[in-house]
């Protein structure tokens, strides 16, 4: 369904949301919550790689 309505979400994220609309969430303020989370994730430098482990 993800791929007909076009969002770019995943098929798990996409029923997430649809939940939180059935449990009477404002479902323009779930999309606004959306967009503010895509602009500040390609806005935000990729974290740093952990730390490789020693086996020692």
């Amino acid at each position: 369904m993800s791929n007909i309505l076009d969002t770019g979400l995943d098929r798990h994220t996409l029923s997430v949301l649809i939940a939180l609309c059935d449990l009477g969430l404002n479902p323009e303020a779930l999309a606004a919550v959306v967009k503010e989370l895509r602009t500040e994730a390609l806005s935000s430098p990729p974290p740093p790689p952990p730390p490789a482990s020693s086996s020692s």
